[in-house]
């Protein structure tokens, strides 16, 4: 976690980064700059998470402010260490919730940069690794196009409709010529989630965290 701290085994829920609730049992302890700078500037971060208050037609991210700097309407908690994830991960995955308010055209203000422009966007920044490559929405997956780097619709899932997902864009997706419907989890990989992964049940299980004190229930 960017504040400093890695391999935590949180039981209560936690209101940030800084809430010493979310380092329990942790392996290590350390400050947010050194995390940063022995981790993620050296490389050794292969795959970063992100989400957003928007996500525009290039996967650039918007933390920050809406809707826009000069005039805002609503501000959040900002970006912490998403530009830095945005910027020195290989790839990225972004989880959203899909309405249309929050895929725009181009966001208000960019906190964590996606192909920023196109093609050429990352290289001419002078960023690391391949940017954005998928969306993980509640109604969709969505990629970006290997040439002109614009989202694409890649899978919709089950019972969501296509008019459903364009709706709630703004901006307009490239949508294959068939579109195949998402493959839900099979019931070993839920399992495996919420019963070896996160067999405390904070996240993902219905039914309240097991709690754990130093190896005993």
């Amino acid at each position: 976690i960017e504040a400093g701290y890695a391999n935590a085994m949180p039981v209560h829920p936690f209101v940030g980064t800084a809430d010493s609730r979310a380092l329990y049992r942790a392996t290590i302890f350390t400050t947010a700059l050194d995390m940063n700078g022995m981790v993620l500037h050296r490389g050794k971060v292969e795959t970063g998470f992100l989400t957003g208050i928007e996500v525009d037609v290039y996967g650039n991210l918007n933390l920050t402010v809406a809707p826009s700097w000069e005039s805002p309407e609503k501000r959040v908690s900002g970006g912490g260490g998403a530009n830095d994830i945005a910027s020195m991960t290989d790839r990225i995955l972004i989880i959203m919730k899909h309405e249309r308010r929050r895929f725009p055209e181009k966001v208000s203000h960019i906190t964590a940069p996606g192909h920023i422009d196109g093609p050429d966007g990352r290289r001419k920044a002078g960023l690391r690794g391949k940017g954005p490559e998928l969306v993980f929405s509640d109604l969709a997956v969505l990629g970006f196009d290997d040439e002109n780097k614009r989202m694409t619709l890649v899978s919709l899932h089950p019972g969501v409709t296509l008019e459903e997902v364009i709706d709630k864009t703004q901006f307009e997706l490239i949508i294959p010529e068939r579109v195949p419907i998402t493959e839900p989890p099979t019931r070993e990989e839920q399992d495996l989630i919420r019963e070896v992964i996160d067999s405390s049940g904070f996240y993902t299980a219905w039914k309240e965290p097991k709690l754990v004190w130093w190896g005993k229930d």
